[in-house]
């Protein structure tokens, strides 16, 4: 990860699994001795084993003792931490030899354990672990030629919070061989990426959207090798009046969200006329507020060509910044020529008194600022 950070080496997923390999059949669901009972008969008609992950140790044998009520006649072995080292040591010995049938441990058997015959695991409480932990846990099993299958079992009286119903959700959403990447970037999501750069251990991911975070964090790379950022600072415009999509405009929520999206990522006039035409012919007229999101779009295109970083109003005046003093004298000559006063304060900001009528008055100040950037 560092080589690819500093731009030494590129990163590449391993998605293709070994050859023979079955994606293991995942399953939610609460516990439930009839379904527990068929699955461990399925297993050991097939002369298989089972592993049975329950991560207390103090009511282990308590589960134990409901395995074997609902399976009498299985063997089983118990592993975990609290074991001496000999007693441990001989409970795996005996279930890789195949002299138990069940292994009832705790996360103990997470990795390090390649069992070709045990190929059905049941995770307790399942609603408790990570994404990292299940997908571990997951892969115990099926590394064989065999069909495997996970069971995440949750109690009958637990209520799953929306976070712990997410996980749940992607471990079974993927499932298929070589999905590893995709479950790690939707635990990204899940969970925030931490500071890369830095020792904090939660992120802003979930807050700020995954593609804007790897353009924010790709621009921070950027900073610390002295380059240029991959992305310029966008134009903060602040100007009175409503500019955002009507609710009864587009009604679907995804569908507003991508167009919010892609005039947000416009970089050329020609694009958002394109974007224009699109929503005008499958939604019909724009509303006003929808025309000036349209607008403002526009006016920030042209507002970056010319190093400008921010316009605002602010009372009888319409103030704009420029990050490049170089830029000053054009402005200032852009503005003489179209017969506007203009003042130059400091070395990056140009002033520019208003008329009452148009500083009182959103929409003429808006159509004003058209006409200053040549907008139409």
């Amino acid at each position: 990860l560092h080589m690819a950070m500093l731009g030494i080496r590129d990163i590449s997923n391993l998605t293709t699994p070994p050859a023979n390999r079955l994606a293991v059949e995942t399953r939610v669901c609460r516990f439930d001795e009839t379904l527990l009972r068929h699955a461990i008969d399925r297993e050991l008609a097939r002369d298989g084993q089972i592993f049975f992950v329950h991560n207390r140790i103090n009511d282990i044998e308590k589960v134990a003792d409901k395995i074997r009520k609902i399976a009498p006649h299985i063997s089983i072995g118990i592993a975990h931490g609290r074991l001496r080292e000999g007693e441990l040591e001989q409970v795996m010995v005996d279930f890789v030899a195949g002299r138990t049938q069940l292994l009832l441990a705790t996360t103990i058997i997470e990795s390090g354990l390649d069992i070709p015959r045990a190929n059905t695991i049941f995770i307790d409480e399942s609603d408790h672990y990570g994404l990292a932990d299940l997908h571990q846990l997951r892969g115990r099993v099926g590394r064989s030629h065999h069909r495997a299958y996970c069971y995440l079992i949750v109690k009958e009286s637990t209520r799953l919070t929306s976070t712990a119903a997410r996980r749940l959700r992607a471990i079974q959403e993927f499932s298929s061989t070589g999905a590893g990447f995709s479950l790690a970037m939707r635990d990204l999501e899940i969970r925030g990426a931490g500071n890369l750069l830095g020792t904090q251990q939660s992120g802003h991911i979930a807050a700020v959207g995954y593609e804007l975070y790897c353009r924010l964090l790709e621009n921070a790379v950027c900073g610390l090798k002295d380059l240029p950022p991959k992305d310029p600072p966008p134009v903060r415009i602040d100007l009175p009046g409503d500019a955002w999509i009507p609710r009864d405009y587009i009604v679907d929520l995804r569908s507003k969200i991508d167009f919010y999206r892609r005039i947000s990522r416009t970089a050329v006039h020609t694009h958002v006329d394109d974007l224009e035409t699109e929503i005008e012919d499958r939604f019909g007229p724009l509303p006003l507020a929808f025309r000036r999101l349209l607008d403002l779009a526009r006016l920030r295109i042209t507002a970056s060509s010319l190093s400008i970083d921010s316009i605002s109003k602010q009372p009888g005046l319409l103030v704009i910044g420029h990050h490049n003093i170089h830029c000053i004298e054009k402005w200032r000559q852009r503005c003489v020529l179209s017969g506007q006063e203009v003042r130059i304060v400091g070395n990056k900001t140009v002033v520019l008194p208003l008329q009452d009528r148009v500083a009182a008055d959103a929409d003429k100040l808006f159509q004003a600022v058209k006409i200053l950037f040549q907008i139409g």
